[in-house]
């Protein structure tokens, strides 16, 4: 049973990843905006109750792409909504996403130090 777990969050993963690759090969849309979709699915998918029991099936193929990142604001908006009210919709997407917005700029910036990143010409 544990080897299906590996299998799953792989052929899930993949297929989003193919998607979101569909998606700017064929149409006009931007990657960023791509991007935008995959975390509002995600959080839309949360408020419907659909992603549990979908991320519990593909495991991180389900929770690793950004869909996770949707669902992760999603429930930090419901928890302070809960706790704080009307507000809790301003603090919520804050308080639960922030790590990870934060990890992002902290290795961001530690590879453009390795890197030397520079404008291609």
């Amino acid at each position: 049973m544990e080897i299906m777990s590996y299998v799953n969050a792989f052929w899930v993963g993949g297929l989003i990843c193919a998607l979101a690759q569909i998606l700017m090969e064929k149409t006009k849309l931007m990657p960023g905006r791509i991007m935008v979709l995959l975390v509002c699915t995600g959080a839309i998918l949360s408020f419907i109750g659909i992603y549990e029991p979908f991320a519990e099936f593909a495991g991180a193929g389900a929770s690793v792409p950004l869909l996770g990142f949707g669902n992760t604001l999603m429930k930090g908006v419901k928890e302070m909504v809960d706790q704080n009210g009307f507000i809790g919709i301003f603090m919520g997407g804050f308080k639960a996403g922030a790590v990870g917005c934060s990890a992002a700029l902290v290795f961001g910036y530690l590879a453009s130090l390795i890197f030397r990143p520079h404008i291609k010409k």
